[in-house]
């Protein structure tokens, strides 16, 4: 079986792309049929307002870098999950270790097609979650077909 790598959506990220280019759109509609100066002053020709509307792409930005610091990798008998940008936390868990894997989805989430995964497991840090992933429901099924071929697996091994 081939590493299966689980990521959170980037439907998000994209609409928020878009959105932040259609303002940076408009602005600079703005700025050049009513704010550049046909006999003003010098001072009104700044381009204040696409300069102050380029900000909005901080907001994609920052989600994008968030989604790519975000990943599940499930590898053999053990899910990995990594989460960091520039410091990394791994968690590395038994597949037959997991107990529940439970969907959540809010009306917007339904709509986009994502939803948020939580994934219950026996031990001392019990639940791992992970936000807007792409076919949610999917994705649990095959973090729990994976649980169950492993625990039968390793059951079967224990046996005299």
């Amino acid at each position: 079986m081939t590493d299966r790598v689980i990521r959170p959506s980037m439907k998000q990220v994209k609409t928020w792309y878009f959105v932040a280019v259609l303002v940076i759109a408009a602005a600079v509609v703005v700025h050049v049929n009513y704010l550049m100066p046909r006999e003003d002053p010098a001072w009104v020709n700044k381009p204040w307002l696409p300069a102050v509307a380029a900000l909005f792409l901080l907001v994609p930005i920052r989600r994008h870098i968030r989604r790519q610091s975000v990943k599940m990798t499930i590898a053999g008998d053990k899910l990995r999950y990594e989460a960091g940008l520039l410091s990394k936390t791994t968690r590395n868990i038994q597949l037959s270790k997991i107990q529940d894997v439970r969907v959540d989805q809010s009306f917007g989430q339904r709509i986009l097609g994502v939803g948020d995964i939580s994934i219950e497991t026996s031990g001392e840090s019990s639940r791992l979650e992970m936000d807007n992933i792409d076919q949610p429901q999917a994705t649990a099924e095959e973090i729990i077909a994976a649980s169950q071929e492993h625990g039968s697996a390793q059951a079967g091994g224990a046996k005299p």
